[in-house]
C-alpha cells in the first residue's frame, strides 16, 4: 500500500512540474522570437 501511495505522489509531483514549466517554455520561446525579429528588422534597415 505504501508503494502505491508513493507512486501517486511522484506522478502528481511530475504532473505539477510539467504543467508549470509549460508557461516558462512558452515565455522563453516568445522572448527568443522577439530577439530574432529584432535581428531581422536590423538586417532589413541596414544594407551593406
Amino acid at each position: 500500500m505504501n508503494i502505491r501511495l508513493f507512486l501517486i505522489v511522484c506522478l502528481a509531483a511530475f504532473a505539477a512540474g510539467s504543467l508549470s514549466s509549460c508557461n516558462t517554455v512558452v515565455g522563453m520561446g516568445r522572448d527568443i522570437q522577439r530577439v530574432g525579429q529584432g535581428f531581422e528588422n536590423t538586417a532589413h534597415w541596414k544594407r551593406f
